[in-house]
């Protein structure tokens, strides 16, 4: 059965749709039309769930990028914390202090409480490089939801 939800309206729905889903399902989806507005709507969610109170000092610039079943072009987005906020922007306009590369099933899975970004980390499926300290703390800067 295909997802249906869309996670701008109710992210946790969404994550249960995600749940159940087979890899091959998030595949379609994420090859499909509703690739970009899925994408743009779990990004542009971020700032929502961002936990202000865990950020402390913290000033980094982390680059996504989600790579495309099939091979297609990957997905660039920005996310900026600084002064305890959170900015995201598609593309990149700062030097990274950390790159985040995973395929977008994976990425689905890890932004809606279904996969763990450090498993997916010791898996080879989540590649960092930059800062490896700031990887491993930077998913703690954001409420996941619990499926």
């Amino acid at each position: 059965m295909p997802i249906q939800a869309d996670p701008a309206i109710d992210p946790g729905t969404f994550a249960l749709e995600v749940k159940d889903a087979s890899d091959r399902e998030l595949e379609e989806l994420m090859r499909g039309s509703r690739r970009t507005p899925v994408l743009t709507a779990v990004f542009r969610g971020m700032p929502d769930v961002f936990r202000a109170d865990r950020a402390g000092s913290l000033h980094a610039v982390v680059h996504w990028h989600v790579g495309h079943p099939g091979g297609g072009p990957e997905d660039v987005w920005e996310v900026e914390v600084r002064d305890r906020r959170c900015e995201v922007r598609p593309g990149t306009t700062a030097e990274p202090r950390l790159r985040l590369t995973l395929d977008a099933v994976n990425f689905i899975k890890m932004t809606t409480g279904n996969a763990q970004a450090w498993t997916l980390f010791l898996r080879g499926r989540l590649k960092a490089r930059g800062d490896l300290g700031l990887a491993k703390t930077f998913p703690r800067l954001f409420e996941v939801p619990r499926v």
